[in-house]
């Protein structure tokens, strides 16, 4: 079992950047594919990236594709997403999730308009 921790979150105005973390225990994170989803008010589960193993291979969500970028960090067991042009749609708690649907705690991401 993977503990996983989101970190970055926050409030941002429309247009503006965050970069989230997600900093995975163990040694097994380079093992797993790993995914970004989201969590609107009201909404389910909304997946929005994944990453393979090896790094390559990246896809999007259309309607992030363009202002998100998925990336690891296997030597520091660590997921990444550089979210640019945020828009209020956006607004979400962000989880990292492994391809077992492991899931952290999240973290609240807040774009205002």
């Amino acid at each position: 079992e993977v503990q996983l921790v989101e970190s970055g979150g926050g409030s941002v105005q429309a247009g503006g950047s965050l970069r989230l973390s997600c900093a995975a225990s163990g040694n097994i994170f380079r093992s797993y594919a790993m995914s970004w989803v989201r969590q609107a008010p009201g909404k389910g589960l909304e997946w929005i990236s994944s990453i393979s193993r090896g790094g390559s291979n990246p896809v999007y969500l259309d309607s992030v594709k363009g202002r998100f970028t998925i990336s690891r960090d296997d030597a520091k067991n660590t997921l990444y997403l550089q979210m640019n042009s945020l828009k209020p749609e956006d607004t979400a708690v962000y989880y990292c999730q492994t391809s077992t649907k492991e899931r952290g705690q999240g973290t609240q991401v807040t774009v205002s308009s």
